[in-house]
C-alpha cells in the first residue's frame, strides 16, 4: 500500500506517546511500500516538535533527517534541505521551505516582515524584501 501520512501519524510513530495510536501508526508506516509526506506536513511536524513537545532545534533537525532517510519515505528532498539549512543557521524550518518553494514557482524575492528570516535567507544568497522596515 502507498500512503500519505498526516502529522499526527508521524508524531505518534516517532514519540511512541499513545498506548494504541502509536503502535497503529508505527505498523502503518512500516508496512507501507511508500509513505508520502507533504511539505505542509513536515512544517507542521517541525512546529509541533518545537512548540508543543519543546524539543531542541538540534533534536528536530535530527528527527527530520532520520525521517527523510527512511527507505520508504518520499519527500521533496531539495525543499527539505532548504528548510534544514535555514534551521541550522538559527532560523525557522518553514521559512526555508517557503523561500525555496517560492523560488521554484518563479518568485525572485521573499517578501517578509521577519527581519531575522530575511537576513538568514539573504545569507544563503537569495533575494529578500523586508516589508515595513525603517532605514
Amino acid at each position: 500500500m502507498r500512503i500519505t501520512a498526516d502529522v499526527n501519524v508521524r508524531l505518534r510513530a516517532m514519540l511512541d506517546d499513545h498506548p494504541l495510536q502509536s503502535g497503529l501508526a508505527q505498523a502503518a508506516l512500516q508496512e507501507a511500500e511508500i509513505v508520502a509526506i507533504s511539505l505542509p506536513t513536515l512544517c507542521e511536524f517541525v512546529w509541533s516538535l518545537r512548540r508543543g513537545y519543546k524539543r531542541t532545534q538540534a533534536d528536530v533537525i535530527s528527527a527530520v533527517r532520520a525521517l527523510v532517510e527512511t527507505s520508504n519515505i518520499v519527500v521533496d528532498k531539495p525543499a527539505v534541505k532548504a528548510g534544514i539549512t535555514l534551521a541550522e543557521a538559527g532560523g525557522d524550518f518553514a521559512d526555508g521551505v517557503i523561500a525555496f518553494e517560492g523560488r521554484r514557482l518563479g518568485g525572485t524575492h521573499l517578501a517578509t516582515f521577519d527581519r531575522e528570516a530575511a537576513r538568514l535567507i539573504s545569507d544563503e544568497g537569495f533575494e529578500t524584501m523586508l516589508l515595513g522596515s525603517q532605514p
